[in-house]
This record gives C-alpha cells, structure tokens and sequence, in this order.
C-alpha cells in the first residue's frame, strides 16, 4: 500500500470514529464530551493538515446527515469548521515545532493542541454568529454570553480530557508508526 493510500484509509478511520464515537454519549453528554473533537483533533497529529482539515470539516456533516445529529444548521454546519480548523492547526502547528527543532516532544504535541483549541473555538463563533445573523435569526440570538458558556463553561469537561487523551494517543501512534503526515515524507 502507497503512501497516499494509507493516509487516505486512515483519514476515512478517523471520520468513521467521528461518526460513531457521539453514538455512545448522546446529545446531552455529546456538548459536554465532545466526542467528535477527538478524532479531528487526532487526524491533525497523524495525517497532514490538508487531510485533516477534510476530515475534520465533514465528520460533523456526515453525522447529521446520517443519524440526524447534530442539527444541520446551524450546529454541524459550524462544527464542520471548527473541527476543519482543529485538524489543519494541530497538523500546522506540530510541523511548524518540528521545524523549529523542539526538543520535547509532548511541547509539540500540547503547544499544537492548545492552539488549535482556541482557533477551532474561536472559528466556530465567528460562523455561528455568521450564520445566525445572515439568516435574519437576529444577533441577540447568540451573544458574547452564550459564546463563553458554550465554549468554556459547558464543555470544559471534554476539553480537559482531550488535554489528557490527544498526547497519550499521538504518542502511541507515533510510537507504533502510524502516523502519516508531510512531517515525515
């Protein structure tokens, strides 16, 4: 198997496990968990920021699609691309360390998921409230408020363990060699 093949299975395992992973904590664990985050976030570390970014953007879409969750609009139309976001920042920032020859290896790793957080939470606001307001649905609707809550207060939960679980998991992979990202072409 080529190398572009196995990064193309490996992508399609990790949107599978997006799919499926939500199926076992429900929509009201689902906000809290967040389970779907952890394979975008994944995908970053162990394929290339492109196939991450793809990974990450259609795992929410094929969801609602099949399974009717999350809601289409606005919630996985904006996970869409806040988890497209995690993916290519995690995949960008992890080589963009490499490249800068840190040392340690868990810098990289917490450096890259710390960032790609605030970039995939920041970008998810910016298209709610894109959404919400361009469709006449009126800014009141999601305010600074609701974006906190829902960004910290609500799911601090599931951020705390993918801070545990994303490192743990990368070094496993990379450690079993199955990780396939322009880092190591």
């Amino acid at each position: 198997m080529n190398y572009t093949t196995k990064k193309l299975v490996v992508t399609a395992l990790l949107i599978a496990l997006g799919v499926v992973l939500p199926t076992f904590t429900g929509p009201a664990l689902g906000s809290i968990l967040l389970p779907m985050h952890i394979p975008a976030l994944l995908a970053g570390f162990v394929i290339d920021k492109k196939y991450a970014a793809i990974a990450g953007f259609t795992m929410p879409l094929f969801r609602s699609t099949l399974f009717g969750m999350p809601p289409m609009f606005p919630t996985a139309v904006a996970m869409s691309f806040e988890l497209a976001a995690y993916g290519f920042m995690a995949g960008l920032m992890y080589e963009l360390l490499a490249s800068k020859k840190v040392k340690n290896s868990l810098v990289q790793i917490y450096g890259s998921l710390v960032v790609s957080l605030i970039v995939g939470r920041l970008v998810w606001g910016i298209v709610t409230f894109t959404l919400l307001t361009g469709f006449n649905m009126g800014s009141g609707v999601f305010t600074f408020a609701i974006f906190i809550n829902s960004v910290l207060i609500t799911s601090w939960i599931g951020i705390t363990i993918q801070i545990i679980i994303i490192p743990i998991l990368v070094k496993a992979l990379e450690k079993s060699g199955v990780t396939f990202s322009e880092r190591q072409a």
